[in-house]
């Protein structure tokens, strides 16, 4: 994400109530549009590298992007479109309920980050049922709270900050910076009844380093610096690593509490950043950067690349500046967009340390003169990178020019001499603002697109697979129509089970294969 991705979470947090346990289902608008498109999936396994992390949960289960190199790949078998079944959970009784980030534990249950009148919550769901288990209110963000008292959704359309960006440690616990500069750490358990619960099991209070004089419903007047935390992710050594919205990057030894930060200043972090055993790889509007700590403990810059960042931010972009959290791929690569005037480029990296010489591999244009624009991660596996295009697309409560979305989606492969990239493939199909997956098992990458319907008001909402090898649309499974099923920037999650969650404004809905039907087709 983004996204970005929880462009309109607060927007929506004028009531509510607590969700039931039972899902509610997501209220569709009338359907005319078919509940299938294309045909049933083979199996094809895209091959790639294994990702592990010492301090994160399996990889592909442990963040919105999947894991700490933001590949967006699973290595389990999604959908194959064999009679899909769907369930969708409506997040909240009233107005509000969005899940901008889906996440699961070694045990299949969900971890959600989900809206509630509060602010975010954290949720845990069964597996295809929905049903809620546990949940973990947050505080309210204060762009909420602004965009209300200001009748300016401005605000929370480009606040990334506020828990989405968290992440699942190697024992199922969630790490987040709340709204509040606190990170805090949610271990569960089943009590003595056979419950589930949220509980508290570690806290660290980063205000007196990060500014947090912020507009809110107990601050009307303020006179300080404002700059949420929008992303922590841990290094190998055990550091937790913190981005915020204007450029600090920072890191938290949970052992001692001690924070180090630095400061990029005039500089903006939107998005997440990503992590190997090296460094930690930060985009900003400006840069990107790869950093370390110094021999005090403080983040410090390896290396660093500028870009081209336009003239202006574009629609489908939350500020002028590369709308990527970037993308490793295996040991060597990094790969980010910019923010050309006419065209977004593909730029990849050499991102070893030690490296002399140039670090660019490849700048590659994308899309369509005067509609390219990207607010995503890209699907990074072995040399292939695919990306999609975001412009023309607002957010699920404004959007009404669906004609004014180009769509495109592409892959480019990175050359085995490094000579530069190649693009394999474009796709016409229309992916507005999903954080899309690979299932590297099967060979499918999931987006989410939407298809106009005759004598309806509403689009139709599809989850939507593509062939990774050639780029041709395998099938199109019908979600749902009108804004409840509108995706507004969550992403594409695929359990053990084969079931792929898609987040909505709304709430989140979970497809999958008939199984009697699929296993006689094995």
């Amino acid at each position: 994400m983004k996204h970005h991705i929880f462009a309109l979470i607060s927007a929506v947090l004028l009531a509510g109530c607590s969700p039931s346990k039972e899902p509610e289902p997501l209220k569709s608008s009338a359907l005319t549009a078919p509940a299938f498109i294309g045909q049933p999936a083979q199996a094809k396994p895209f091959n790639g590298d294994n990702i592990s992390h010492p301090f994160m949960a399996k990889a592909g289960k442990s963040t919105i992007h999947g894991d700490g190199f933001n590949s967006d790949v699973h290595q389990v078998s999604g959908p194959l479109g064999i009679n899909p079944q769907i369930q969708t959970r409506d997040g909240s009784n009233m107005p509000g309920g969005m899940c901008a980030t889906v996440t699961i534990t070694t045990k299949d249950q969900l971890i959600a980050l989900c809206a509630s009148i509060t602010g975010f919550e954290i949720h845990m769901l069964k597996p295809r049922s929905l049903e809620l288990l546990a949940r973990f209110k947050l505080p309210n963000r204060p762009s909420s709270f602004q965009a209300l008292v200001k009748r300016d959704p401005a605000i929370v359309m480009t606040d990334t900050s506020g828990g989405a960006y968290y992440y699942l440690d190697d024992q199922d616990r969630v790490v987040l910076a709340d709204s509040t500069q606190r990170i805090l750490r949610l271990a569960n358990r089943q009590t003595e009844t056979g419950e589930w619960e949220f509980y508290l099991d570690g806290n660290w209070d980063l205000s007196q380093d990060v500014p947090n004089d912020c507009m809110n419903w107990n601050n009307w007047f303020p006179d300080g610096e404002c700059d949420p935390i929008t992303a922590v992710l841990p290094d190998h050594k055990g550091l937790i690593w913190w981005v915020t919205r204007y450029g600090r990057v920072g890191t938290l030894n949970p052992e001692t509490g001690k924070v180090k930060s630095t400061q990029f200043k005039g500089e903006e972090i939107q998005n997440s950043f990503a992590m190997d055993e090296n460094a930690a790889y930060v985009v900003t509007d400006h840069a990107t950067y790869a950093m370390s700590t110094d021999a005090k403990g403080k983040p410090s810059v390896l290396w660093q690349e500028t870009y081209d960042r336009g003239s202006e931010r574009k629609v489908g972009s939350i500020n002028q500046g590369s709308g990527t959290t970037p993308t490793l791929l295996g040991d060597r690569y990094i790969t980010v967009t910019d923010n050309a005037d006419d065209r977004i480029n593909l730029l990849v990296y050499r991102r070893q340390p030690d490296f002399n010489g140039q670090r660019l591999i490849c700048t590659v244009p994308l899309f369509d003169s005067q509609q390219s624009a990207t607010e995503n991660s890209m699907v990074g596996w072995g040399r292939t990178i695919i990306i999609e295009n975001n412009f023309g697309y607002s957010n699920a409560i404004q959007q009404t020019d669906w004609d004014g979305i180009p769509g495109g989606i592409s892959r480019i492969d990175i050359r085995e001499d490094e000579s530069g990239c190649d693009i394999v493939w474009n796709s016409p199909e229309k992916a507005p603002s999903v954080v899309p997956k690979l299932s590297a098992n099967n060979g499918l990458v999931y987006f989410y697109t939407f298809e106009q319907q005759d004598n309806a008001d509403d689009v139709a909402w599809y989850l939507m697979a593509l062939d990774a090898e050639s780029g041709n649309t395998v099938f199109k499974i019908r979600t749902g129509a009108g804004m409840d099923f509108d995706n507004n920037w969550a992403p594409i999650t695929i359990g053990t089970d084969g079931t792929a969650y898609v987040g909505t404004i709304k709430g989140i809905i979970a497809i999958w294969d008939d199984s009697a039907t699929a296993l006689s087709q094995l």
